[in-house]
């Protein structure tokens, strides 16, 4: 070894890098990243791990998974080359929802100016959030560009997506969370005798969804009631399609669409039911948000095959029959002729 060659311990290596050491850390994890060892034993980064750190990180900046990451780096520059494309038209996509907005806004003030009633459309939220993710991502950053009314948060058991959700609904301004609790112990039945104002709201769209051949289930009154509460700004809800069948996971997406494109609330729902998430027709009020297997960090995947993480969505999806097998709902004998919880 040179002895003018100097080498860094993690905590200089990170940054000078711009990361965290955690960072560094994961990419080793996932064989990206081989530092050398010191005579003691600790971590040491020397010219040639820098540069690829550098490359790994140059890749991550660029919106890329560890999996796409390992690959660029193991084969030739034009393997990569689909994946680039698929994501130059990600961020083209989102240069075309910038533009839109800027419009929006555009279009607002001069009718500020003018005195007139301001009467604003925008099918994408101007907000966003940045994160520091939870285990198993180990602190990594992750940023929300845009929060669309209806955001739909797709992953394999054990992908973390729980803890996404979890970590969204205590960051976002004034989000709850809906759990899978939400039809335990007469929790929502009690909320509706106590709550007039929201049991009509809830009769209301359930009559609705019953009219467009769904079944009425304490799971849907219960999802229902937490959809329907005042309070929250944004909602994330825990696996939506808990206890419903597939004419009622149809009947809500179509419920849940609707109220998207009314400027309601911005819900995250979390799915794997193709009923709930139609991969072949999500609209520009409808986002993505796909945690992988392998613990690389969330994304935001266009709705096209061959953009990055499609595949892994269209992977976690299952038909509703397929979703509603091992829990169907139990039905109300009032509910056919009320249209209303009891």
């Amino acid at each position: 070894m040179n002895p003018s060659t100097r080498f860094l311990g993690p905590a200089d290596a990170a940054r000078r890098l711009g990361i965290s050491a955690k960072a560094l850390r994961l990419y080793e994890q996932h064989g990206l990243l081989s530092p050398r060892r010191n005579a003691a034993g600790w971590r040491s980064y020397g010219p040639e791990q820098m540069q690829r750190a550098a490359d790994i990180v140059a890749l991550r900046a660029l919106g890329l998974g560890l999996a796409q990451v390992a690959q660029a780096l193991a084969g030739p520059p034009d393997a990569l080359e689909p994946a680039m494309a698929a994501h130059e038209a990600l961020l083209e996509s989102r240069v075309r929802e910038l533009a839109c907005a800027i419009e929006s806004t555009r279009a607002l003030r001069a009718e500020l100016t003018r005195g007139r009633e301001a009467r604003p459309a925008a099918p994408a939220l101007a907000r966003g959030i940045e994160l520091s993710l939870p285990w198993p991502w180990g602190g990594e950053r992750f940023s929300l560009h845009d929060i669309r009314p209806l955001q739909y948060i797709v992953g394999p058991l054990g992908s973390g997506k729980t803890r996404l959700a979890l970590r969204l609904a205590e960051l976002l301004p004034g989000a709850a969370f809906l759990g899978l609790d939400r039809a335990a112990g007469g929790t929502a039945r009690a909320r509706l005798a106590a709550d007039a104002a929201l049991r009509q709201r809830v009769d209301a769209r359930l009559a609705s969804l019953l009219d467009d051949s769904a079944h009425a289930s304490e799971a849907l009154i219960a999802l229902l009631a937490g959809l329907e509460a005042e309070g929250p700004s944004m909602l994330v809800v825990d696996l939506v399609e808990q206890d419903l069948d597939a004419p009622t996971q149809s009947a809500l997406r179509r419920h849940l669409r609707q109220r998207a494109g009314a400027g309601d609330r911005p819900v995250f729902l979390m799915t794997r039911s193709s009923a709930i998430l139609d991969l072949a027709d999500v609209g520009p009020d409808e986002a993505i948000i796909f945690c992988p297997a392998n613990h690389s960090p969330p994304m935001q995947v266009l709705p096209a095959p061959g953009s990055p993480g499609y595949e892994g969505v269209a992977t976690c999806l299952a038909s509703p029959e397929v979703r509603a097998r091992s829990a169907m709902p139990r039905p109300i004998e009032t509910a056919a002729s009320s249209h209303a919880p009891a």
